[in-house]
């Protein structure tokens, strides 16, 4: 089958008029399996040193939503848990060389996650999602729906990396090769973080904050066409600047606001380098 044509025919019917039957679970059958083997992805570089988003994929995740019922996926009495029969866990196997730490962690199935990552409890990592090879999720961190994470990041314990779905976002998240993510740092939906950029703890991103550079004196949005994108090597940390308008001047309030500090260097990298033993 052309598995995006089919997608999109199926995606098209509405929901009340889309009736299960064997050819749409082998379509659905396919989304998983080509999601799991990271054959197709939510965006992926275009070879020119952007990125192309496929919405196609996203709507092959929507399709498993809607062609799924509710079922009992509980493993024992005392780990219990409920939802739509297309979207158990994700099956790991010791050769897939993944470490997942004992402790409360899940992955859904339609995530592909690279050999040498590593999770720490409790950790989730969405359906969609892609996680390259080095990379460690840690405590109490979430990968949302179709975020694309790369090799070598470090997404640090409570941090937030936003998913598509709901709320219903077109551009997924983009965390690159060698980024550093802070400890309670949140990216969501419409932002790009280029290579080997560093988030300090509780740098908040979106689709519309303005981030302001003070190494090159210029402020950085998103715009109809692009997300905000966080330049290569630049290290982010939570600022905050004075709200418009005279009172708020009069009473002294600001608005936080994330800040370019400065660029790498040795002294970053130092600060940041990973510890090759627990790879």
């Amino acid at each position: 089958m052309n598995l995006r044509e089919e997608i999109e025919r199926l995606y098209a019917i509405a929901p009340s008029e889309l009736k299960y039957d064997p050819s749409i679970g082998d379509v659905c059958d396919e989304v998983l399996r080509a999601l799991n083997h990271g054959e197709i992805r939510a965006a992926e570089p275009d070879g020119s040193g952007g990125w192309r988003v496929n919405a196609w994929v996203k709507h092959g995740i929507l399709l498993l939503f809607r062609m799924g019922d509710m079922a009992d996926m509980s493993t024992d009495d005392n780990f219990r848990f409920f939802d739509k029969h297309t979207l158990p866990t994700k099956r790991l196997l010791l050769d897939h060389n993944v470490r997942i730490v004992p402790g409360g962690s899940s992955i859904r199935t339609g995530a592909y996650v690279s050999a040498g990552v590593i999770c720490m409890p409790p950790m989730y990592i969405n359906i969609g999602a892609w996680i390259g090879p080095g990379t460690m999720v840690d405590s109490h961190a979430l990968v949302g729906t179709c975020a694309q994470i790369g090799a070598r990041v470090h997404i640090s314990a409570a941090a937030q990396i936003g998913g598509v779905l709901e709320p219903a976002g077109a551009r997924p998240v983009i965390i690159e090769d060698d980024v550093m993510v802070g400890g309670n740092c949140g990216v969501y939906e419409g932002v790009r973080v280029c290579a080997r950029a560093v988030l300090g703890s509780g740098v908040i991103l979106n689709a519309s904050t303005p981030v302001f550079d003070l190494v090159n004196e210029t402020i950085l949005r998103s715009t109809a066409d692009e997300p905000l994108a966080i330049p290569e090597g630049a290290v982010v940390v939570a600022g905050a600047r004075t709200v418009s308008g005279e009172w708020g001047r009069q009473n002294g309030l600001s608005i936080s606001t994330p800040l370019i500090v400065k660029y790498r260097d040795e002294k970053t990298d130092a600060r940041t380098a990973l510890e090759s033993a627990l790879r």
